[in-house]
Order: structure tokens, then sequence, then C-alpha cells
């Protein structure tokens, strides 16, 4: 890793947060993500990857827990309403405030306002993020490829994560059907949500087999994808680990390999069958696009 480069992500990161904490400390809304990712230097097209992987929580619950920091802070004030306290903090009415607080610190904004120690000890556990940033000590073995432009036929779903399985199978059909099996190169996936942040039910998700030459029948659709270069990590392990391997990628082997990312999405290409394979030993490609 080049010298400084780690902390250059990070303070880069900071800037942001120090923009979101002068944005809600003194009344206002956050910046939008295009402005906090020119403030970042990185694309608004990986802005949030890069922002989750470095910080272990997304854009949203940053701002959340620094809004919910700044209530329990005027909570300590008794001639502030707990109302007054919820819209100077952002949540717009002190329903809002007591469910927020309910769910991230099982608390009432009086119980908070009675017991001070209480109110001090959840401060301090609003300080940092819940959720764990990744150890860019961990040696990674990243290559740099470079794709063709190839042909697919690709499905784009809406909540249907669980069943991706049933969506390949129809992708073969059309394959079979056209005699065209033996032409497939490889199989891909997009995942346009963070499934860690984004509700199943809500998950786009692009499915897609690599062969020339097919005209799929609606929804499907034939796509040239561009190629180009790309890092690429190989996961092994279930599909569910996908994101956290990224985030590694991301913070642990981009800040110091002196690349800059591509705006164009992440792949997955998949290499092994999941009902030939057990779930551990399924091994999955990788592929953040790089300039």
């Amino acid at each position: 890793m080049k010298p400084g480069s780690q902390n250059d992500y990070q303070q880069r990161i900071d800037h942001v947060l120090a923009h979101v904490q002068q944005a809600i400390e003194s009344g206002a809304e956050p910046p939008d993500l295009h402005t906090l990712a020119a403030l970042s230097h990185f694309s608004p097209y990986h802005f949030h990857r890069i922002y989750r992987a470095l910080t272990g929580e997304s854009l949203g619950r940053s701002v959340s827990r620094l809004r919910l920091s700044r209530a329990l802070h005027l909570l300590g004030d008794p001639a502030r309403s707990v109302t007054e306290v919820a819209m100077q903090a952002g949540f717009g009415s002190s329903q809002a405030l007591a469910r927020v607080l309910r769910d991230w610190l099982g608390q009432t904004a009086s119980g908070l306002r009675a017991d001070g120690s209480a109110r001090l000890a959840a401060l301090a556990r609003l300080r940092q993020p819940a959720g764990t940033a990744v150890d860019a000590a961990v040696a990674l073995q990243v290559s740099v490829v470079s794709l063709e432009p190839f042909e697919v036929i690709a499905l784009r779903t809406l909540g249907q994560y669980d069943t991706l399985d049933t969506v390949y199978t129809e992708l073969f059909g059309v394959a079979a059907e056209r005699g065209a099996v033996e032409r497939i190169e490889a199989l891909y996936g997009i995942a346009w949500d963070d499934l860690r942040e984004v509700p199943r039910a809500a998950l786009a998700f692009t499915s897609a087999i690599a062969v020339a030459g097919l005209d799929p029948p609606p929804p499907m659709q034939r796509q040239t994808w561009p190629g180009g270069r790309h890092a690429c990590l190989r996961h092994t392990g279930s599909f569910l680990g996908l994101e956290d391997s990224t985030d590694q990628l991301l913070a642990g082997w981009l800040p110091g390999s002196g690349e800059q990312l591509r705006e164009a999405p992440v792949l997955y290409r998949y290499l092994d069958d999941p009902e030939q394979v057990p779930e551990a030993l399924l091994r999955t490609d990788i592929l953040v696009p790089l300039a």
C-alpha cells in the first residue's frame, strides 16, 4: 500500500462526516449525495459503496446516528420540550424521535432525560458506527483483468433475490430452446442495491448469461456489456458474503492500488453451480470496474 493512501481515503470520508454533522447541528438538511461525493472526490456512482466499506455503515444510517446524538445532547437541556428537541435534531416530530430512540437504544426521551448517566452512556455508544469497517491490513489477492465487450441475455427483477435460481433457469431455458447451451460462456449478476441495507422485497438484481446471438422473449433483453478493466477478487463461500468481500476490495485494496473506479456496475461472475457445489465452496469473481 502506498504511504498515506489509506489515511487519504479516511480523511476524505471524515471530511464528508464533518459536513453532515455541521448541517445537523445547525438544523439544516444534510448535503445531497452528489454534493457529498464531490466533497470526498469520489464518483457519485460508487460513493455509497466506498463510504459503507470505510465506515461500516450506510450514509443514511450515519445521518440517523448523528441526528440521534444531537437529540440526546438537546435532551440534556430541561428547558427544551421533547417536540422542540425532535424538530431541532431533524426528526420532524416527537413521535419520530420516540421510534428512533426505541429502535436504536430501547429507551424513551423522558427516561433518558431523567437518567443523566444513561443519556451519557447512549451518547458514548453513538460516537462511532455500530457496524464494523473493513480491516485494511488483511492481505487480499486481487488481480487486474481486462474483459472484451460481450453479449448477454439478461433479466432484471425486483424482490426476487431468494428465488434467483428460477431466473437463471429461465435464462438457461431460452438458451436450450435455441440450441445455444454449449455457447454459454459465463453466468453474471449485478446487485443494484446493498442486501445489507435494502429489504429483499425491494432489492433490484440483474441476472445474465453470457451467450452471443440470442434474442430472448421479453422481459428478457439481449444486451452488450462493455467489458473493460476490472479489479478481480475471488470470493469463496455463500453468496450472502459478496457485499462484505466487495467492501474488502474497496477499503483494503483500492486506496493503495493507484487505480480509479469507472462509472459502471460491479459484476459478480459465478463459477460454480450451487446445486452441485456445497455453499462453503462456491466461487464467485467480484469484478469492480476500473478506469
